[in-house]
């Protein structure tokens, strides 16, 4: 990589991160703090309230990404970060439950993901970007690490109130970082003339990537709703939680950068890619299986398990789309992607809210495993791209 490469992957990565940071801060505890505001005795409405993020993030997420390819992508993601630390602060102040449901709204309407990827996109060459993209993958799981240490550790002394406090704090750190590091859209690529969405959605490889982000964050957001219950179950309290989290994301890196991302670059992405939805679709059934009485070394297994595959998914989704779509469609092909993904945000945080309050965790698993499973199915005719191909 050049040194502007480097330059625009690390300024990016730093959005990202800041503000992945401050999502992640609110997840280990929100569905335990959230039962102390008014309202909060509804499972369905605390489902909403986490998940309703991705509601106006999928509603978004493709406009902020059209505009992206028409009045370029530094002014969105400034536009968009703005409204995220609005969102952060109306949640700060949220005196009930439903107007933490108005903050959280707020924070998803400042959906800037299309935009960054883009731009990234833009700023990187097509033998470097599967990179540039995994060092952003990595930030974020880097900062999810460092939400699941500090959030059991901040929420006794600042409540949840102060932890969206904090994420406010960090989007206005976000729009200093676009504003003075960040460099510039290259201008060859706004005199592009810019394509539509029919391209984009007449795409087959294109839409296996987007369902396959719409279920990988939905059964993200469905089993946290009943992964910090099973670690209390097995003997470790709240503030306890990042003593498994920590070990297993951290061995899952480990894992995804010394041997899946070396399998990946040798031309086996396409095994890469199938085998770790696999492996999501077994630790599902594992965590089924651990109801009732779970073990603490088990969940400690089944959590790194899972993260080495949501984590090497987080880094090569994106990428596999910026190489599949021509570079005057990249905006509108991530917002279609980042719109997906929002929704499976959304989806798992409201229909598992309404499935635990019906079946209960063995209900959760159960749909979680299944919609994994019928992922692997539709996208087992994958091509890789050619780049990543042996």
């Amino acid at each position: 990589m050049t040194s502007a490469e480097l330059r625009s992957t690390w300024s990016l990565a730093s959005i990202y991160a800041l503000r992945m940071l401050g999502l992640f801060l609110v997840m280990p505890v929100f569905v335990l703090e959230a039962r102390h505001y008014p309202g909060g005795d509804d499972a369905a409405l605390i489902g909403l309230a986490m998940g309703v993020y991705g509601l106006t993030q999928a509603l978004l997420q493709l406009p902020l990404g059209l505009a992206s390819d028409r009045l370029g992508r530094k002014p969105v993601i400034l536009a968009g970060l703005a409204v995220f630390a609005i969102g952060s602060l109306v949640a700060a102040w949220a005196p009930s439950l439903h107007w933490l449901v108005v903050g959280r709204a707020l924070q998803g309407a400042g959906a800037i993901s299309a935009a960054v990827t883009a731009l990234l996109a833009d700023l990187t060459r097509d033998q470097v970007r599967t990179k540039s993209m995994a060092l952003i993958g990595i930030s974020i799981a880097l900062m999810f690490v460092l939400s699941l240490v500090l959030a059991p550790l901040l929420t006794p002394l600042i409540g949840l109130a102060g932890l969206f406090a904090i994420t406010g704090g960090l989007a206005l750190t976000g729009m200093a970082v676009v504003a003075w590091v960040v460099p510039p859209e290259p201008a060859e690529h706004r005199l592009q003339p810019r394509g539509g969405l029919r391209q984009v959605l007449a795409n087959r490889e294109l839409l296996r990537v987007d369902l396959g982000v719409f279920v990988l964050h939905a059964v993200q957001i469905a089993m946290w709703m009943a992964v910090p219950t099973l670690l209390v179950q097995a003997g470790i309290e709240t503030a306890g939680h990042w003593q498994v989290y920590l070990p297993a994301v951290v061995v899952s890196l480990l894992i995804m950068g010394g041997f899946l991302f070396r399998l990946e670059r040798r031309g086996y992405f396409r095994a890469v890619y199938l085998g770790t939805v696999a492996l999501m679709v077994l630790v599902q059934l594992g965590f089924l299986g651990s109801l009732g009485q779970p073990s603490l070394w088990a969940l400690g297994l089944l959590l790194t398990l899972y993260f080495v595959g949501f984590n090497t998914q987080e880094a090569s989704q994106p990428s596999l789309v910026s190489q599949i779509a021509p570079a005057a469609q990249r905006g509108a092909a991530l917002g279609v992607y980042n719109t997906l993904m929002s929704l499976g945000i959304f989806s798992g945080g409201l229909l598992g809210g309404l499935v635990l309050r019906g079946w209960g965790a063995q209900g959760l698993f159960v749909a979680c495993s299944g919609l994994m499973l019928l992922w692997l199915l539709l996208a087992w005719p994958m091509k890789a791209p050619a780049s990543s191909r042996r």
